[in-house]
């Protein structure tokens, strides 16, 4: 099994670079990769490496974005980039707030209708100190 990490910079706030035992991968990493006609894309070559694709968590502000075609990271073109034919699953992870609000019980159903797998949320204690979803 290998692993390849897709981070958002708002995600590198949660964790320790060095801590993580894989190969890992932002934004900065797709610039530096592609400089003319020809070079590698890295949102592709992610594309065509895996066989399959976890997006854990994933914020309310990602899910709107796959949700509605917004590709403005590396992780939302890889996911935008991403062959139907091989597994995506998502686990939305979000305030309880924002998960009962509407909008959001529409974007996970558009994600569905991709093809994508939800893994379902769970009941804790979140971090602004509430309880719930």
């Amino acid at each position: 099994l290998e692993v390849k990490v897709v981070t958002t910079e708002r995600a590198k706030h949660f964790y320790n670079a060095q801590e993580i035992p894989a190969t890992l991968y932002g934004d900065e990493e797709e610039w530096q990769l592609w400089k003319g006609r020809s070079d590698p894309v890295l949102h592709i070559e992610l594309r065509r490496w895996a066989d399959l694709m976890v997006v854990a968590p994933l914020d309310a502000n990602t899910l709107a974005k796959v949700a509605n075609g917004i590709c403005d990271n590396l992780l939302t073109c890889v996911i935008r980039a991403w062959d139907l034919s091989k597994p995506l699953l998502f686990c939305p992870a979000m305030n309880t707030a924002m998960w009962e609000h509407p909008i959001t019980a529409r974007q996970v159903e558009q994600l569905k209708a991709f093809g994508y797998t939800e893994i379902p949320c769970v009941v804790k204690k979140l971090v602004c100190g509430d309880e719930g979803q």
